[in-house]
C-alpha cells in the first residue's frame, strides 16, 4: 500500500512539473526551436520575401560561402572582434570586481558608476559615442585639441575603426560582467584564504591558488556568454559605422541582416546564420573541453 500511494504521488508530481513547464516549453518552441528548424529549412532553398515559391536547391547556399568574399571578410572581422572583445573584457572585469570586493571609502559609487553603461541600450550607447568621437563637435574632439593634439577619425579610418567599436563593446558590458566575478567571489569561503595565509602564501599565490580554481565555473559562463554575445554583435556596427569604412566593420549577423533585408535573399541569408550558428556551437564546446568539464560529466 505504502509503495502504491509513493507511486502516486511520484507520478502526480511528475504531472505536476509538466504543466508548470508546458507555458515555457510553448514559448521557447515558438520563439527558438521553430525558428532554427525554419532557418534550416529555408537554407536549402531559394525564397525571395516578395515571392512566396521556395524553390529547393539543396547546398547550393552552401557552396556559395566557399566563394563568398563578403561572407570570408565578415567572418574575418567577426573573430577579430570576439578574440578581442571576450579575454580583455574577462579580464578588465575580473580586475574590477577583485577591486570592489575590498572594503574602501567610496567603493559603492565606483561599483555603481561602473555598471551604469549596462542600463542604457546599445543604440543609446553607440550614439552616445558617436557625439563623443565627432572630429568636427564631439567632446573627446574638443579634449584633445585644448592640449594640442591632432584629433584622429576613429570610426572613419579603416584601421581603427574595429577596433573603436571593441572597446565600446567591452566598456559597455564590463560592469555587468564584474557584477557576475564579484557573485563568485563573494561565494568564496574566507577560511581558504586564512588557511593559505597561514601556510605562507602571498596575495598573488592566493589568486592563482584560490581565487581562480574556485572562479572556474563563472569565468567558464561569462566566456560562454561573451563569446555568443560578441558574434551576434549587430546594434553598435549598424549604429556607427553601418559595416565600413571599406567594410572593415561588417561582420556576421550584419551581413546577414543586408542579405535577408536589403537583398531580400532569405534562403541565402538563412545559410549564413546556420554557418555561423555552428561556429559559435563550436566554440562553446572547446570553451567547456578547455575549462574540462565534460570530463567531470557537469
Amino acid at each position: 500500500m505504502k509503495k502504491l500511494f509513493s507511486g502516486r504521488f511520484r507520478d502526480s508530481r511528475i504531472i505536476e512539473g509538466i504543466f508548470l513547464m508546458t507555458p515555457s516549453l510553448i514559448i521557447f518552441s515558438l520563439f527558438i526551436v521553430y525558428p532554427l528548424l525554419y532557418s534550416i529549412f529555408l537554407s536549402f532553398h531559394e525564397w525571395s520575401i516578395l515571392d512566396p515559391e521556395k524553390i529547393f536547391v539543396g547546398l547550393e547556399n552552401y557552396k556559395q560561402l566557399i566563394t563568398d568574399i563578403r561572407f570570408h571578410n565578415a567572418l574575418r572581422n567577426t573573430l577579430k572582434f570576439t578574440l578581442g572583445v571576450v579575454p580583455i573584457g574577462c579580464l578588465i572585469s575580473l580586475g574590477l570586481a577583485i577591486l570592489v570586493n575590498r572594503k574602501l571609502p567610496g567603493i559603492k559609487l565606483f561599483k555603481a558608476l561602473f555598471y551604469l553603461p549596462v542600463l542604457p541600450s546599445m543604440v543609446v550607447i553607440s550614439l552616445i559615442w558617436m557625439l563623443i568621437l565627432d572630429p568636427y563637435t564631439g567632446l573627446l574632439t574638443f579634449l584633445l585639441r585644448s592640449v594640442n593634439i591632432r584629433v584622429h577619425p576613429w570610426l572613419s579610418d579603416p584601421t581603427w575603426a574595429l577596433p573603436t567599436v571593441m572597446v565600446m563593446a567591452i566598456w559597455k558590458n564590463m560592469g555587468y560582467y564584474m557584477v557576475i566575478f564579484l557573485a563568485g567571489l563573494v561565494g568564496i569561503p574566507k577560511e581558504f584564504y586564512e588557511a593559505a595565509q597561514i601556510d605562507g602564501a602571498n596575495a598573488w599565490q592566493s589568486f592563482l591558488k584560490i581565487t581562480l580554481p574556485m572562479l572556474k565555473p563563472t569565468t567558464l559562463f561569462i566566456l560562454v556568454m561573451s563569446t555568443i554575445s560578441s558574434f551576434q554583435v549587430f546594434d553598435q556596427v549598424y549604429v556607427m559605422t553601418s559595416g565600413g569604412p571599406l567594410m572593415t566593420t561588417e561582420v556576421g549577423v550584419f551581413y546577414i541582416y543586408q542579405t535577408a533585408f536589403e537583398k531580400y535573399d532569405m534562403g541565402y541569408a538563412s545559410a549564413l546564420s546556420i554557418v555561423f550558428f555552428g561556429i559559435i556551437f563550436i566554440m562553446t564546446c572547446l570553451e567547456f573541453k578547455i575549462f574540462g568539464y565534460y570530463e567531470k560529466g557537469v
